[in-house]
C-alpha cells in the first residue's frame, strides 16, 4: 500500500513540473523588435502648483534594443490657468519624440529617459521644450503592463532661452496608465 501512495505521489510530482517549469520561464516584457502602445491620463501643474491641467496621453515607441525604446507621444489637456487674477480655461497639446532606457528584465521595471518636442494650443505660447523623465513599468501580464512617469519639461522659443529655461520655465507632467508591447 504504501508502494502505490508513494508511486502516485511520485507520478503526480513528475506530472505537475512541466507546469512548474512553463511558469516559471514565463517571459515579461518586449524583446528588440517590439512595438508598444500606451495610453494613459495626464496632468501637469507649473513650478508653483498655481496652474495645471489634465487630459490624454497616447505613445507609440519602437524597441531598439529590449531595454531601450524610442517613440512618438502626443498629448491632449484641457488647462485652468492663473494669470494676473483670472483664471482662464483652454485647450492645448504637445507633441514629442523620447527615448528611455529601462532597468532590469522582470515584471517591474523602472526607467529613465529624455523628450524632445512642442507645446501649443489656447493659453500657451507655441514653444519648442526638453524634458527628462523617470518611472516605472510593471508588467501584470506577458505583454500588458500598468505605466507610472513623471516628466520635468523646460520651455523654450529659440536656442538662446534653452540655457535658462530648465530654472525658470520648467512644468511636471505626470502620467498613469495602461500599454501593451506587440
Amino acid at each position: 500500500m504504501i508502494r502505490i501512495k508513494t508511486a502516485a505521489i511520485t507520478f503526480c510530482l513528475l506530472g505537475a513540473l512541466p507546469l512548474a517549469v512553463s511558469a516559471q520561464s514565463a517571459e515579461f516584457g518586449p524583446r528588440e523588435g517590439d512595438r508598444e502602445f500606451s495610453l494613459s491620463g495626464t496632468g501637469s501643474n507649473d513650478r508653483d502648483f498655481n496652474s495645471g491641467s489634465f487630459g490624454v496621453t497616447g505613445d507609440l515607441g519602437w524597441y531598439l534594443q529590449s531595454n531601450v525604446v524610442a517613440g512618438i507621444r502626443q498629448s491632449i489637456n484641457y488647462a485652468d490657468i492663473e494669470g494676473q487674477g483670472v483664471t482662464d480655461d483652454y485647450w492645448n497639446g504637445s507633441t514629442r519624440g523620447y527615448i528611455d532606457y529601462q532597468f532590469l528584465n522582470d515584471r517591474a521595471r523602472p526607467f529613465v529617459g529624455a523628450s524632445l518636442g512642442g507645446i501649443y494650443g489656447d493659453g500657451v505660447k507655441d514653444s519648442a521644450f526638453a524634458g527628462l523623465e523617470g518611472g516605472l513599468k510593471y508588467y501584470v501580464l506577458a505583454k500588458t503592463y500598468f505605466l507610472a512617469r513623471a516628466e520635468y519639461q523646460f520651455l523654450f522659443s529659440d536656442s538662446n532661452d534653452a540655457t535658462d529655461a530648465f530654472q525658470d520655465d520648467g512644468i511636471w507632467a505626470y502620467t498613469v496608465g495602461l500599454g501593451y508591447n506587440f
